[in-house]
């Protein structure tokens, strides 16, 4: 079996406001489900959960690096601005792969938004 991303979770100090966040930016809906705080990501393209923050991050990045395909990095860049996140640098390109951004959403979570070349696409079984 290959090795795929099959969950992930963005913890939030303010889950309301996450939400909002995410929702405005990539059009995921949520579902609450178990513990107050909890709901699950329909839209996501793999299993993913927005729970609230158990504990304050440490100083630097710990956990994984997650990018989210788009299909048009600078109207995302757009309205990651206009929901309350941060971008963080300029977009870059890595030749016949993508041009990408990193951006910071309304919890200080960091993750990288990427615009991938149409072979790129297919070959990760991620176009239509």
């Amino acid at each position: 079996m290959p090795n795929k991303l099959a969950h992930f979770a963005i913890e939030a100090d303010d889950v309301d406001r996450a939400l909002g966040f995410y929702q405005t930016v990539f059009g995921w809906r949520f579902s609450p489900w178990g513990p107050p705080g909890f709901y699950l990501i329909d839209g996501a393209g793999v299993h993913a959960a927005l729970q609230q923050r158990r504990e304050p991050p440490p100083a630097g990045r710990k956990g994984f690096e997650c990018s989210f395909a788009v299909s048009d990095i600078d109207a995302t860049s757009a309205l990651i601005e206009a929901a309350g996140g941060r971008l963080l640098g300029p977009k870059h390109a890595i030749p016949t792969v993508c041009e990408l951004r990193q951006f910071a959403d309304t919890e200080g979570n960091e993750a990288i938004i990427c615009q991938y070349a149409p072979e790129r696409l297919k070959e990760m079984g991620l176009s239509e």
